[in-house]
């Protein structure tokens, strides 16, 4: 299972999302630019000693990610989507991408990506933490494929 982060900013959700990669032995993406320095203490506080125990593959740019990647199925998490993630049928290696914290992901790749789907939650509430979002996700598309161990 592959999770895909699109030109992350907040160096805690990122360090938090590989710690979680380390620990359920999910691939992470990260479609640069980052908007941190992995040498920054906020990242290295969170990340502690897990970013070795996590396959983390950096992509300078999307077009890039998407040469490398074209024949996979790309699915976009986004509270724009109708489909609910618990009523998605994940594969084993599918790449479930989580947009920018502070602005998603540009339209383009609304418009690229077909498969899109998103976490139900209250309606007066705009967005939940990209870390949680990823733990959700990410465990229910283990469950589904009998990876989780």
């Amino acid at each position: 299972m592959h999770i895909v982060l699109y030109k992350p900013d907040i160096p805690q959700n990122t360090a938090a999302i590989i710690r979680l990669g380390a620990c359920l032995n999910l691939k992470i993406h990260l479609i640069g630019p980052c908007g941190f320095s992995f040498k920054d203490k906020r990242f290295k506080r969170v990340v502690m000693d897990y970013e070795g125990l996590c396959e983390i593959i950096l992509h300078s740019d999307f077009e890039i990610f998407l040469k490398k990647y074209k024949e996979t199925r790309i699915v976009l998490m986004t509270t724009k989507a109708k489909k609910l993630y618990h009523r998605f049928k994940f594969k084993k290696d599918d790449m479930l991408l989580f947009g920018r914290e502070s602005a998603g992901v540009p339209k383009e790749l609304h418009k690229l990506l077909k498969d899109k789907i998103k976490i139900p939650m209250n309606k007066k509430t705009r967005s939940m933490n990209v870390a949680m979002s990823v733990a959700i996700v990410a465990s229910e598309a283990l469950r589904q494929n009998n990876l989780l161990k």
